[in-house]
């Protein structure tokens, strides 16, 4: 865990219809101090939307050999690798060695379109990566706090938030596919 950074603990209950996937996961989530409470929740929001016994968080914004948040099998060869933000070619061409699948969430619209367009021709080589922009509807800062319990539905490619502090409704734009 980075040194200053502040320790959040979220009790994430997933009822996921599409994959068939209901468990109720103890995590906890070290923010990075130059990381907003905004890119935490969009973190969590990617964990649920991939859940799976074998998924963790590493140790975040920093780590050069590691993903953000990635899915080891049992031999430890990293099966996805995922991140978030507006990544460069390097660390892209370095996840998609590594790992059989990449995910790149981006979440700011405005920047994330300019950045995709200046990206998608060098991406497009790399078959095992995809790019998601998730579009946010409702104020999920505010359902940031240091001990969390969030219920995530999701049903036919739709996404809800909830807590005691408010509901959040996200839905998926992919601006690259696998060929899986």
């Amino acid at each position: 865990m980075a040194i200053g950074a502040t320790v959040f603990k979220a009790q994430l209950q997933i009822s996921d219809t599409d994959r068939h996937y209901y468990e109720t996961h103890e995590l906890t989530l070290a923010q990075h101090p130059s990381e907003t409470d905004y890119r935490l929740m969009i973190r969590l929001i990617a964990f649920a939307l991939n859940a799976h016994e074998r998924l963790h968080f590493t140790k975040g914004i920093g780590g050069d050999d590691e993903a953000e948040l990635w899915q080891k099998d049992y031999g430890g060869d990293v099966t996805l690798w995922i991140e978030f933000g507006q990544m460069d070619e390097k660390r892209l061409r370095k996840a998609s060695g590594r790992a059989e699948r990449v995910i790149v969430y981006l979440y700011q619209e405005g920047a994330a379109r300019a950045w995709w367009r200046q990206n998608e021709h060098p991406f497009s080589r790399f078959k095992n990566v995809e790019v998601i922009l998730l579009h946010v509807s409702g104020d999920l800062e505010a359902l940031s706090e240091r001990s969390m319990r969030l219920q995530c539905t999701i049903m036919e490619h739709e996404f809800s938030l909830h807590s005691d502090r408010g509901d959040v409704h996200v839905t998926q734009e992919w601006l690259k596919r696998t060929d899986r």
